[in-house]
């Protein structure tokens, strides 16, 4: 069964605090945060169990409950550990780029190696939005601040255009997911670093005709 026993003795009390204190508590949580990623990805939400998610991380069920009260909380925690993720691939890239349209082009590239790697996020991320709207919600937000983030950064050292606002750091954002949906997902042939250099030239030089 994948439901725990009923507990009645903690009416009123303060929720527990789950976060691993030791390295194996963090490495178990990894592996059960691991085993969601794929067990949603392959069977989406509703068809996937707390009992296959602890067989596939090699867990203990009681392990499960160590950590979380339900699959709706395993899933929350997923979907900021995968923005975690992907954070900790891309930063430390375009934090050495040269200079901010170098930057863009680096975080491009490595996002769309990062679902080549991890084909799962988009279905676990677009599940959210009817699961836990809340965290769907929130991954694009905070992966747009990077970006924005980066952008202020940019035009503050004079590299990039002074006018930076949100609706720029969107555009980019939205143009990356999309671009990660044809060339991270549907096609596995395409060179990444080709189709970073075409957006970046874009974002570079816009769509205005040369002369």
């Amino acid at each position: 069964m994948d439901q725990p026993p009923v507990e009645t003795d903690n009416v009123g009390s303060e929720p527990r605090d789950k976060t691993p204190r030791t390295e194996r508590g963090r490495r178990t949580l990894r592996k059960l945060l691991d085993a969601a990623a794929v067990e949603f990805g392959e069977r989406g939400f509703h068809e996937a169990s707390i009992s296959a998610i602890t067989r596939r991380a090699g867990t203990a069920l009681g392990s499960f409950y160590t950590y979380f009260d339900s699959k709706d909380e395993i899933f929350q925690a997923l979907v900021r550990y995968m923005s975690e993720q992907l954070r900790d691939h891309v930063t430390p890239l375009v934090q050495a780029a040269a200079d901010e349209i170098s930057a863009e082009r680096i975080g491009l590239e490595s996002y769309l190696g990062f679902v080549r790697a991890h084909k799962e996020i988009y279905r676990i991320i677009d599940e959210a939005e009817f699961v836990d709207y809340a965290s769907y919600r929130s991954h694009y937000e905070t992966t747009v601040a990077r970006v924005r983030q980066r952008l202020e950064g940019g035009a503050a050292r004079g590299e990039i255009r002074p006018d930076i606002s949100e609706v720029h750091a969107w555009a980019i954002g939205g143009m990356n997911v999309f671009l990660g949906m044809r060339y991270g997902l549907w096609d596995e042939e395409a060179d990444i670093a080709e189709i970073a250099r075409v957006a970046n030239d874009l974002l570079a030089n816009g769509l205005k005709k040369r002369d």
